[in-house]
């Protein structure tokens, strides 16, 4: 761990960004069941079936209760080391720091965790079929929910398959353009989007660095690997670059 926290200051220096990207494996620690898994919450039913537009078009009370089950079961999980860590990790580099997630859920935000861009959206949060107006929302959503500024239906904040994610044209480019080192974390580090985020900073000559329970095969992108759960890895990792960087 001494070696990978030399490694991670060198290549961010005085003034390089520090780019994190979350994804399930971080959240799976906190108890919130995953899209793949075989006990998962999906299994149930089709992707077809609750996570598209046309799963919605077809049966919009279907999806409202899948989501709402997913949403009430947000509210019995805590954030785990791997989030608290990470917010030690922004403290370290203050606005040098982002942070980009593939999570739905609010477990960096209760972690202590400042702005986060939820590039699949979040579960605390509903938007209007007709305006896209956004709102927080922690209850239920039913087919008589209205829109509050134009009475029209509506829908989970979500980003659906087949769905663009959210802050690809402007926040996550400015992001990873240029950083000094950019972990994946929780995630695969050979399928997008971390691969291509990893790509572009490795590009640029940034240090990409992988925290999972399974690293990915090797891959020259991907200089720096540690396995292992990330409410692990991660709070050994903050205690040893704060104690070199004298923090």
């Amino acid at each position: 761990m001494k070696d990978a926290a030399r490694r991670i200051l060198e290549a961010a220096g005085d003034s390089g960004g520090v780019t994190v990207m979350t994804g399930a494996g971080i959240s799976a620690e906190s108890g919130i069941r995953t899209f793949r898994d075989s006990g998962g919450l999906w299994e149930e039913h089709s992707i077809e079936e609750v996570a598209t537009p046309e799963g919605f078009a077809a049966n919009p009370a279907l999806v409202h209760g899948f989501y709402n089950a997913r949403r009430a079961q947000l509210g019995t999980v805590e954030p785990n080391e791997g989030h608290r860590a990470l917010v030690r990790l922004e403290r370290l580099f203050g606005e040098r720091f982002s942070l980009i997630t593939q999570n739905v859920d609010d477990l960096h935000e209760r972690a202590g965790a400042g702005r986060v861009l939820h590039m699949h959206g979040e579960l605390y949060k509903a938007r209007c079929v007709d305006c896209a107006g956004v709102v927080e929302w922690r209850e239920d959503i039913s087919l008589d929910d209205a829109c509050r500024a134009c009475s029209g239906r509506m829908r989970p904040h979500i980003v659906w398959f087949g769905e663009i994610p959210f802050h690809l044209e402007k926040e996550i480019p400015a992001a990873c353009n240029g950083c000094g080192v950019f972990f994946s974390i929780g995630t695969s580090g050979v399928v997008y989007p971390a691969a291509g985020l990893a790509g572009m900073v490795h590009s640029t000559g940034g240090l990409c660095a992988e925290i999972n329970l399974e690293t990915s095969p090797a891959n020259p992108v991907f200089e720096l690997q540690l396995e292992g759960p990330a409410g692990e890895v991660l709070p050994a990792l903050l205690d040893e670059l704060e104690l070199q960087s004298g923090a």
